[in-house]
């Protein structure tokens, strides 16, 4: 398990663990001070010229910790993963795929 932590301005802080779950893993986001969590999910999606391919397939954020960025922090880690560790995104998340399209600087994390 890793652990990230990300501060945020007058809200307290984040921290997001990446659990490996089966053949894939889930990015859990745990906010100071509250209970519910937010999760983005994946799964494996084989391999592209000699990259290992990592499907996301959900992104939860309950609605007692929404409108706090948590989705778009889960995304981020999982983009500074994919980065670090040398893997490719398929976004078949609706929510991953639209940060994907607004992010032109991801492109070429995507497979």
């Amino acid at each position: 398990m890793q652990a990230y932590r990300q501060e945020q301005a007058s809200m307290g802080s984040t921290t997001i663990t990446h659990h490996v779950v089966g053949q894939g893993g889930k990015y859990i986001a745990h906010l100071e001070g509250e209970t519910a969590q937010g999760t983005l999910e994946w799964e494996p999606g084989g391999e592209r010229g000699g990259k290992e391919i990592r499907v996301a397939t959900h992104t939860i954020v309950p609605n007692e910790i929404g409108n706090r960025g948590v989705a778009a922090e889960l995304v981020e880690r999982f983009v500074a993963d994919a980065r670090e560790q040398d893997f490719l995104i398929d976004p078949r998340c609706s929510y991953v795929d639209a940060k994907f399209k607004r992010n032109a600087e991801w492109s070429d994390l995507r497979a």
